[in-house]
């Protein structure tokens, strides 16, 4: 018998409470509050950091940044190298492994090729959502780091939060990978990453801004409210008329939702009011394990594409916020339920029965275990499964993991794994 789709861990567990860190690229925003206490996450200066691992892994995004674009195969896919190398190093992989990674993530990318024209700082605006561009942004944002005395953190603050509607407002686009590639850049405390995460937001701007430029969209009422996120879902599962509207899962069914069925999509958005964001937030990394473990019905089914960027991009959230100025951490969450709920029905609103991972047996299984398996696997050359991994980890030592939940859903899913479904 499944459970029904609801909060499972323990609501009294105790939230982190450590004030907001002072950051000199946010100083005009130092007299802000913080909306949602949290620690900063772990970050690692590769810099300076040593052992052979961490240099190799240095030179390989250097490397990377200097040879490869940071999008490919007719600008429709995205370069996961310093995501996949990041995540792989963070998990243990030593110096050969990483280098086998960029060697094997290489053969998929192309190499940068000149823009139509430069951006200058008149003109950057006009060109955001223009792919052919990309070279241009990131030659504009480099150029940029000398008049901000090559403090990265700086420019990320000029060009993603400054402005009537800021660009970070589409940070989520493109299945949120400048979200992701963002957050690995303050992980690793990355200037070449951070310009490359500066150039995907630029590039992969699209029309999703608006709900969140526009107050109209996000003020408006909704026919029911919910504190839970979990029961927003379960409303969107059963909500008729949703029934039949799509007859495969896929990519291309999210265009066509925001083209034809916004309000009903927008009802669900902002039914889900955050009156407590660290414990809201908290659940939402929850949900977001349950979605991508939880739908996985047998060994047989390939795991859902998209709701491991549900998690992934959980992940990336949980990094940025206590880096962000702090009016831009519920936003930040708000695009990011944008994007679940959008998925959730692009992908025909599976059952998420949580059973499936609270009865799973560890039998002796740890982090130790997962680690391994991230790296040694066959698919330890996948950023996706890699990145998943590591992800659901960081949300066990955000949050802490009494009853083995997120440890549960990673051994589940490291064991299970043999591919990506989700799309015809």
């Amino acid at each position: 018998m499944t459970e029904p789709i609801s909060a499972t861990t323990d609501s009294s567990l105790k939230m982190l409470s450590i004030s907001l860190p002072s950051l000199k690229s946010f100083i005009p925003f130092s007299r802000e509050k913080a909306v949602i206490s949290l620690a900063p996450a772990k970050t690692h200066n590769i810099e300076s950091s040593p052992g052979k691992p961490a240099r190799t892994l240095k030179h390989l995004l250097k490397l990377n940044h200097a040879n490869h674009a940071i999008l490919y195969n007719n600008l429709k896919f995205h370069n996961h190298a310093p995501h996949l190398l990041s995540a792989a190093f963070l998990q243990g992989a030593d110096a050969d492994h990483l280098t086998r990674i960029y060697e094997t993530e290489s053969t998929l990318l192309d190499e940068w090729v000149d823009s139509p024209a430069e951006v200058t700082n008149e003109d950057w605006r006009d060109h955001l959502g223009r792919r052919e561009y990309q070279k241009a942004f990131v030659d504009y944002y480099e150029d940029e780091l000398v008049r901000f005395d090559y403090d990265w953190k700086e420019v990320i603050n000029e060009y993603l939060f400054s402005g009537e509607n800021p660009v970070f407002n589409s940070i989520i686009a493109d299945l949120g990978h400048p979200l992701i590639h963002l957050a690995y850049a303050y992980e690793m405390s990355s200037r070449e990453v951070a310009m490359e995460a500066l150039g995907l937001a630029s590039v992969c701007y699209n029309d999703h801004h608006k709900y969140l430029d526009d107050p109209l969209y996000s003020q408006t009422e909704s026919s029911y409210t919910a504190t839970s996120i979990f029961e927003v879902l379960e409303k969107v599962r059963s909500d008729k008329q949703l029934d039949g509207i799509f007859a495969v899962p896929g990519h291309d069914n999210i265009n066509q939702l925001f083209h034809s069925h916004e309000a009903v999509l927008l009802n669900h958005w902002n039914a889900w009011k955050i009156e407590n964001p660290t414990e809201q937030f908290r659940e939402s990394q929850e949900l977001a394990a349950a979605l991508l473990v939880a739908t996985h019905k047998n060994h047989d089914e390939k795991y859902d594409f998209f709701f491991v960027h549900v998690v992934t991009t959980s992940h990336a959230v949980r990094v940025l916020l206590p880096m962000i100025p702090p009016k831009f951490q519920i936003p930040l969450i708000r695009q990011w339920w944008l994007m679940v709920v959008s998925f959730y029905i692009a992908q025909l609103r599976p059952e998420v029965p949580l059973d499936r991972i609270h009865e799973f047996e560890l039998q002796g299984r740890d982090w130790a275990w997962t680690a391994v398996k991230a790296i040694k696997s066959d698919h330890g050359t996948d950023s996706h499964y890699v990145k998943a991994i590591k992800s659901l980890g960081d949300m066990a030592s955000t949050w802490g993991d009494q009853d083995s939940f997120y440890l549960k859903a990673a051994v589940k899913y490291a064991e299970e794994f043999n591919g990506w479904g989700g799309f015809v």
